[in-house]
């Protein structure tokens, strides 16, 4: 981002002329952002046989999924819509890793039909999967008992985790995997989302390789993703290429003494297409009560549901007016409750009506996480690149409200 005459400049395109093509609220994503950080986060992984999937729950628009297919991503699936939305973007099957909890025949079955290999997450599901599709190829999820993450509602790891197997489920599950001639050609484990310091992901890193010394036709280890970004001008960012050579040192380690050259796994998420996003909305008027200045929008949590979720922080500036004298604001939503706020008591620079403000960083868990909640359409999406802007979701309309219902 720059400024430019007072305002801010999205790859070399003012936010407010973007509002003006394209209509507010509207989520920006910045193309050569997108391919930076994919770059960035292969390189700091220097070893040769490495898959990066690309957990596509952050951001699934077709074609933020086609930009990083051309620059080599695989893609780490959570739901059957994600899965065709993969193969609709032409990622090949074979690099797809599918990843679900309380998972059903119905959902295996379309992933065995397309040969779609499953991450088994629990007995239950490892008892169905051997029946359905004996003689096969999976993979397994291991809980490794440790958690990070930047909020409670983030960590899938640990013993208050819903996700994976226990390590103390691993006699049942050999005993399933001789019983239906399955192959476990690989093990996963996640440890949660948005995690900034690498000791807990090395941790857990321990854990999987210590479970796979007992399987012998291993072909990849999966060590998941949930590497993080700083959303606030005072938080340390995750230490990307320090925590890349020690994973690749210990792994290199480890496939010697295992006696082969497994494929090492990775999903980036957030990492990738989160500081590659930002909302415009418009102000539409500010009122005060007492002391507190209260900044109107046409946006609300049902376009970017981060902060009353999570209690996230964003950043947020006047694209219209970057530099004048600063205020202390509520910037708040236009939704019937409480909770519609994108932050409190944040300072900045003088918010007139009409101005456009702009919140940075959300292009992980930000569209994707929308609703029509109050019975309000969805915003318009728009790939910035070094050709220009374009349209790459069109704005719902309230006669879209209606698409589904019956009578």
């Amino acid at each position: 981002m720059t400024i430019e005459n007072n305002q801010l400049c999205i790859n070399g395109i003012t936010a407010e002329s973007l509002v003006e093509d394209y209509g507010s609220p509207l989520y920006v994503y910045d193309a050569q952002c997108i391919r930076q950080k994919f770059r960035q986060f292969r390189a700091a992984f220097p070893y040769s046989n490495l898959d990066v999937h690309y957990a596509c729950k952050a951001n699934t628009n077709l074609e933020i999924l086609k930009l990083l297919r051309k620059e080599g991503a695989c893609i780490d699936a959570v739901s059957t819509g994600e899965v065709f939305m993969a193969l609709e973007a032409g990622y090949p099957a074979d690099t797809i890793l599918f990843t679900g909890n309380s998972v059903t025949d119905e959902e295996m079955r379309y992933f065995i039909e397309r040969q779609i290999l499953i991450n088994i997450d629990s007995i239950s599901q490892l008892e169905r999967y051997g029946r359905m599709a004996p003689d096969t190829d999976m993979a397994l999820r291991i809980n490794p008992n440790v958690g990070s993450g930047h909020h409670d509602h983030c960590i899938t790891g640990g013993p208050d985790s819903k996700f994976g197997m226990p390590c103390t489920s691993l006699g049942d599950a050999d005993s399933l995997v001789n019983k239906y001639k399955l192959r476990v050609i690989g093990i996963h484990a996640h440890v949660g989302s948005g995690f900034l310091e690498g000791g807990p992901f090395l941790e857990a890193t321990e854990t999987l390789l210590k479970v796979a010394e007992q399987f012998t036709t291993l072909q990849f280890i999966d060590f998941g993703g949930g590497f993080g970004i700083p959303y606030t001008l005072d938080e340390v960012p995750l230490e990307i290429n320090t925590l890349g050579q020690k994973l690749t040192d210990r792994f290199t380690e480890f496939c010697i003494k295992y006696g082969k050259d497994l494929r090492l796994k990775l999903e980036p998420g957030r990492y990738l297409v989160g500081e590659s996003g930002t909302l415009l909305m418009q102000c539409n008027g500010v009122k005060t009560n007492g002391d507190r200045r209260f900044v109107g929008t046409d946006s609300g949590f049902h376009h970017l549901i981060r902060k009353p979720l999570y209690n996230a922080h964003h950043e947020i500036v006047n694209a219209s007016n970057i530099e004048d004298r600063t205020f202390s604001y509520d910037v708040c939503g236009n939704i019937c409750e409480s909770t519609d706020f994108f932050a409190h008591n944040r300072d900045i620079s003088h918010i007139r009506e009409g101005d456009i403000l702009a919140v940075k960083d959300v292009g992980a868990y930000g569209f994707c996480m929308s609703s029509n909640y109050n019975t309000r359409p969805r915003p318009a999406e728009v790939m910035v690149d070094e050709d220009g802007a374009r349209l790459i979701r069109m704005r719902e309309t309230i006669e879209d409200l209606l698409r589904g219902q019956v009578g």
